[in-house]
């Protein structure tokens, strides 16, 4: 199973910006459709935005377009999650998730994918 490893969260003040990364293991890494998930305190895990194996199809959740962006550097093994214009609504723990056999699309629930990270925080204060 791949390991998935996030970093980049920190706190930071509404209106800044953050860029969080995933590095993974395993030697298949460009096979792997990535997502970035986020929970917030007392709230369901939900999906901020996921990118196809191939690089071509990308979805972002309504909350976050025109403001983040998901980008992967397949030499690296590694998916980014590019966040700007922060908000304090925005402060969650974020999760890096793969799905490492399966070539469907759009992949959108915690179901559609079988590798998590361990998360990472990020808080906006107001």
């Amino acid at each position: 199973q791949v390991q998935l490893v996030e970093s980049g969260g920190g706190l930071v003040q509404t209106g800044d910006s953050l860029r969080l990364s995933c590095a993974a293991s395993g030697r298949t890494f460009s096979a792997y459709t990535m997502g970035w998930f986020r929970q917030a305190p007392g709230k369901e895990r939900e999906l901020v935005a996921a990118i196809y194996w191939t690089g071509s199809r990308i979805y972002y959740a309504d909350f976050v377009k025109g403001r983040f962006t998901i980008s992967r550097d397949n030499a690296k093994n590694t998916v980014y999650l590019q966040m700007n214009s922060l908000k304090p609504e925005d402060t969650a723990v974020y999760y890096c998730a793969a799905q490492t056999y399966s070539s469907r699309w759009p992949l959108t629930e915690i179901r559609d994918f079988n590798s998590w990270g361990q998360g990472t925080q990020v808080t906006v204060s107001s």
